[in-house]
């Protein structure tokens, strides 16, 4: 039996707290990423500088930027907090922040949206119950229209001149760092991030904001490339296609497709995972692309979500094709030179480890075990010690024997940060496996951890976030993989599934 010491569960805690506050910053842009594209599009075209210039169709461009994306975002995160109310509430507060400031209030707009939702909420159930029938409209209604407008006076009056303060300092920062040749430095930073999936919340929850700010002076920000660049990642996946081993390598060209074209970077965070040395070569290819873009001054209009290169060239800037090309192939020559070279260091290692079945999981620092169902152990997808116990304790699955629980799986949720990118592509992996398994009565579903509920029989997460997920679902039975695409649980929960509707 193994122990956890304090300070580890203090790591595992503050290292849960800040992907849950991550993904509360990109639970607010991430449902509204059509609207950017949106209002990135008409900006491409129709701006005196865009591609089809047209002043009638251009004047949409700066309504859109200062009122319908800040308001968008504090109707989500207002709902996310309290629901339609808490919405409508966020909304109105977030318009004294707009019309007090002279620049784009995304800052504003994720601050004062969910305060107002928190304390609609919080006013609503001081008189919980108390109201007499046939004037819960009336109180309802009011206290929400009192409340918003206090709330859009005051973030008018206090909220606003101090968001813009806060919004101007981090715009100097990026300035400062570009003018002081600085900038590829932020890779340092951000790679590691993404890897410990705040790659949401570092993209969406700080440099979109950002970026939306310099598009807004100069039509075009570098911000968001910073973390969309998929360069990197190609790098990264190319060295495993060539130096791999074991199913590492074997799934590698699949990966690539989906990474490079497909957006969804975090198809590649396992590869590191598994590896933790090769962090180097995600960040010294980050830093490469992003001092490429800074020397030839390229940018994208709008932000690129998924960060597919489809959508980075779709964003990109009349003038900045070539040094955003560059910097793509840049980063992934880098972070391959890189990754080749470490996996070339350990090659003869982790083929020793294969042949012999112990190969390195994509935990670091993992106790290693025997993959499922007999099989030799591979690179990506095997068990670990404590996964085993979840499944054997939770699926009811364990050493490859199938076990009957008394609660049927009926619905099946795969969840991630954003609930879009790797949850949808697990989701798709397993929902195709019971498909050909002839089982058609259970539902496979993708969502957001933030957006669970508990009404799933079954959910499955990334090993990183299944501690997320646990609250939202308590009444369910929790699957963790290592990685989305190809994990031994998979066949673990259509064989479970298979048992139970044969009884």
């Amino acid at each position: 039996m193994t122990t956890t010491s304090p300070a580890t569960k203090a790591g595992g805690g503050a290292r849960v707290g800040i992907q849950r506050f991550g993904a509360f910053l990109s639970g607010m842009i991430m449902p509204n990423i059509a609207a950017f594209i949106a209002w990135g599009l008409i900006t491409a075209f129709f701006i005196p500088t865009g591609w089809t210039p047209n002043e009638a169709l251009g004047s949409m461009v700066s309504p859109m930027i200062t009122y319908l994306l800040p308001l968008l975002i504090a109707n989500t995160a207002g709902r996310m907090v309290y629901g339609t109310r808490g919405g409508v509430v966020a909304a109105i507060a977030t318009m004294g922040v707009i019309v007090g400031a002279d620049i784009p209030m995304f800052i504003g707009a994720m601050i004062v949206g969910p305060i107002a939702a928190w304390l609609m909420k919080k006013i609503d159930a001081i008189w919980d119950g108390k109201i007499k029938p046939g004037f819960e409209m009336l109180v309802d209604n009011f206290s929400a229209g009192i409340l918003g407008a206090i709330l859009a006076i005051l973030a008018w009056l206090g909220i606003s001149p101090a968001v813009t303060w806060i919004s101007n300092i981090l715009s100097e920062a990026v300035h400062w760092l570009i003018n002081a040749g600085l900038l590829p430095l932020v890779s340092i930073f951000i790679e590691p991030g993404k890897v410990l999936f705040l790659n949401n919340a570092i993209n969406h929850g700080v440099l979109d904001a950002i970026g939306i700010q310099d598009v807004d002076k100069t039509g075009k920000s570098i911000a968001f490339l910073l973390e969309a660049n998929p360069g990197p990642g190609l790098g990264l996946l190319l060295a495993f296609s060539v130096f791999g081993v074991g199913l590492s390598k074997a799934s590698a060209p699949g990966a690539i497709i989906i990474q490079f074209f497909g957006g969804i970077h975090e198809i590649y965070f396992p590869y590191v995972l598994m590896k933790p040395i090769l962090v180097l070569s995600v960040i010294f290819g980050g830093m490469t692309g992003v001092a490429i873009n800074v020397a030839f001054g390229s940018g994208l209009r709008a932000p690129a979500s998924p960060g597919s290169i489809i959508a980075v060239l779709i964003n990109t800037a009349s003038d900045s094709y070539v040094g955003v090309i560059l910097s793509v192939v840049g980063a992934a020559a880098v972070s391959f030179i890189i990754a080749a070279i470490i996996l070339r260091a350990s090659r003869k290692k982790d083929l020793a480890a294969e042949a012999a079945g112990n190969a390195d999981t994509f935990g670091a620092a993992v106790a290693q075990t025997e993959a499922n169902k007999g099989k030799k152990s591979s690179v990506l997808g095997n068990l670990r010690e404590e996964d085993r116990e979840t499944v054997a304790g939770a699926a009811g699955v364990a050493e490859g024997t199938a076990t009957v629980t008394e609660q049927r799986v009926q619905s099946i949720v795969f969840a991630c940060d954003a609930g879009m990118g790797s949850s949808a592509m697990g989701a798709s992996v397993l929902r195709n496996k019971i498909k050909k398994a002839g089982i058609s009565d259970v539902t496979v579903v993708n969502k957001s951890i933030a957006n669970l509920e508990d009404e799933f029989d079954l959910v499955v997460t990334h090993k990183d976030l299944t501690d997320r997920a646990k609250p939202y679902t308590p009444s369910a039975r929790h699957v963790s993989v290592d990685n989305f695409m190809n994990s031994p649980r998979y066949d673990e929960i259509v064989e479970l599934v298979k048992q139970q509707h044969d009884q």
